[in-house]
């Protein structure tokens, strides 16, 4: 079967790799319907972060299920399915306690020798535990309905659990830094989920910040630094906001997210650090601040948001404002890596 593969910083290929089979009776193999690229994709591509050659890439995908191991009780072949970006054993202290990102087991596709999502097929572990099953089959769902399914396999995921993470509730102001896909996401969980009042999107790209105001955002800063400090306080009355989600992970994100949260509120990050921001401990004791960082237990919100999107309540899929065949995965690392996609989705 076909797979993208890495090979070096800037170097993405598809090529022929085995096919998946079932390895262990808690195993089940899965036909991707669609995929993706993440912006964390970027990071070996850019050179960030090291991976082996010819390792498999992508971690999101929505597929059908081909095979089960005879362990598999909950699904059959056939079945439409969406996967957490990391799974867990389902059945340890941490996955039991909605949090499957710190089990003893865990892994993500596309992470060391595990089969990536980009690609036609893959072998998904613990297959029971982590794949969720789609009402309707692959066939009730035209285009536009397959990538808003596909966005809660991480980024709609993530940008909610940020929002959850700095305490968005009913009626709250909250900022949002970073406009990704998660970031943008973050504002449309914050909005539509979590029920805040206001929402303030920092972002310089209008393409970016319409899709912003499309997803709930109340207001649009467009400039960074002290600039957007001070804007942001003009828009709270100069106390800032009671929540701030930091989707970026750069030390100049992080700054700015501690700037412009007001004294007892809390930032929630999602965005996976870059380098290592330094964050003095005396003022968030003197401010009274929350700080809570992570990486979202996706597993834990997918039921929920998979029946959002069945309802027609919740439509993340406007991220991907580029679709493209896996065989053009090259093209879309580039187009991502410009900036001139948001997200860019596979086709097989």
């Amino acid at each position: 079967m076909r797979a993208a593969l890495y090979l070096d910083a800037g170097h993405v290929v598809v090529d022929d790799v085995p096919d998946p089979t079932v390895q262990q009776p808690t195993d089940a193999v899965v036909r991707v319907v669609r995929s993706c690229v993440c912006g964390s994709d970027l990071w070996a591509y850019r050179d960030t972060f090291k991976r082996e050659p010819r390792s498999r890439l992508g971690h999101e995908f929505i597929g059908t299920v081909e095979e089960v191991g005879s362990a598999v009780s909950t699904l059959r072949p056939g079945d439409f399915v969406v996967a957490p970006f990391s799974y867990g054993c389902g059945a340890c202290w941490w996955c039991r306690h909605g949090l499957p990102t710190s089990c003893p087991q865990s892994g993500t596709w596309g992470g060391g020798d595990h089969d990536g999502a980009q690609g036609e097929a893959l072998r998904v572990p613990f297959a029971d535990a982590n794949l969720v099953v789609i009402p309707g089959g692959v066939e009730a769902y035209d285009d536009a309905g397959l990538l808003d399914l596909l966005a809660t396999s991480d980024v709609m995921a993530t940008g909610l659990h940020g929002a959850v993470m700095a305490g968005v509730t009913d009626g709250v102001t909250a900022v949002v830094v970073g406009d990704g896909a998660v970031g943008l996401c973050a504002v449309l969980g914050a909005v539509t989920l979590l029920k805040a009042e206001q929402v303030i999107l920092l972002s310089r790209n209008p393409t970016r910040q319409a899709l912003g105001r499309q997803f709930g955002a109340t207001d649009v800063v467009a400039v960074r630094g002290e600039e957007a400090k001070e804007a942001v306080l003009d828009l709270t009355n100069g106390h800032g906001a009671e929540a701030v989600v930091e989707a970026v992970g750069t030390p100049d994100s992080w700054t700015t997210a501690l700037d412009v949260v007001c004294d007892g509120g809390q930032v929630g990050a999602v965005g996976v650090p870059h380098t290592a921001p330094t964050i003095e401990t005396m003022p968030l004791l003197s401010r009274n601040l929350g700080v809570r960082v992570g990486i979202a237990p996706v597993r834990r919100y997918l039921p929920d948001l998979v029946e959002r999107v069945v309802a027609g309540s919740l439509a993340a899929g406007a991220v991907f404002d580029l679709t493209l065949t896996l065989e053009q995965t090259p093209e879309a690392y580039v187009a991502m890596d410009r900036r001139e996609a948001i997200k860019v989705a596979l086709v097989p």
